[in-house]
């Protein structure tokens, strides 16, 4: 019953009353990054959602698209600007995907949406992930969220599929907002943004 229909009626409502109240964030990050990004606040990018099919999903802009000499993109570090980072820190970045929510790409508590070239790099354990819609944030982001390895992220995330209820989702909805003040688990050790997902065939 939660699971197929009262879980779409929360986040719907949540979502859209929480875009509502975080408006005014929303516009100031958005006019702050439109200035630092050369009038590109948002991001955009293609991710896979329930059982694979994929969506547009939108999240603020945190990083420049400087280039080398050869064209290339720089490194992470060397792209994120100053409000960027504070934005990734303070996680404000997400709030954009309560659109993705509202519009029913995804739920307010799932699995993260991944890249989409890591669907073909999935075992069929790390695949059941896909069972349900991605979340903003989920019980892999409570329990580490950059700093574990795959594994464990692929082991929590499949935990979720198993378990979801309307109290293991409260429960991840309040540990988020203590991980969102004490600004932990942002990136992994030495990186920026979190590393790539090679599949188990490296």
């Amino acid at each position: 019953m939660y699971k197929v229909f009262l879980k779409r009626i929360i986040d719907l409502v949540l979502a859209s009353v929480g875009f509502v109240l975080l408006s005014p964030l929303f516009i100031f990050t958005t006019i702050s990054l439109y200035l630092a990004n050369n009038g590109k606040p948002f991001f955009f990018q293609t991710r896979p959602g329930k059982d694979g099919k994929l969506f547009r999903i939108i999240k603020f802009k945190t990083m420049t698209d400087k280039k080398d000499a050869d064209g290339n993109l720089l490194p992470d570090a060397e792209r994120l600007t100053s409000i960027g980072s504070f934005v990734r820190r303070t996680s404000l970045d997400e709030i954009p995907q309560l659109i993705n929510v509202i519009k029913g790409d995804m739920s307010l508590i799932g699995p993260r949406p991944l890249l989409p070239q890591y669907l073909e790099r999935y075992n069929d354990f790390q695949r059941r992930r896909n069972e349900v819609k991605p979340g903003i944030t989920g019980w892999a982001q409570v329990n580490g969220r950059n700093t574990i390895s795959w594994e464990k992220k692929f082991e929590y995330d499949v935990w979720y599929v198993d378990h979801i209820s309307f109290l293991l989702d409260l429960k991840i909805l309040f540990l988020t907002i203590k991980k969102v003040f004490i600004r932990e688990g942002i990136s992994q050790e030495g990186q920026a943004t979190a590393e790539e997902f090679k599949g188990n065939l490296q």
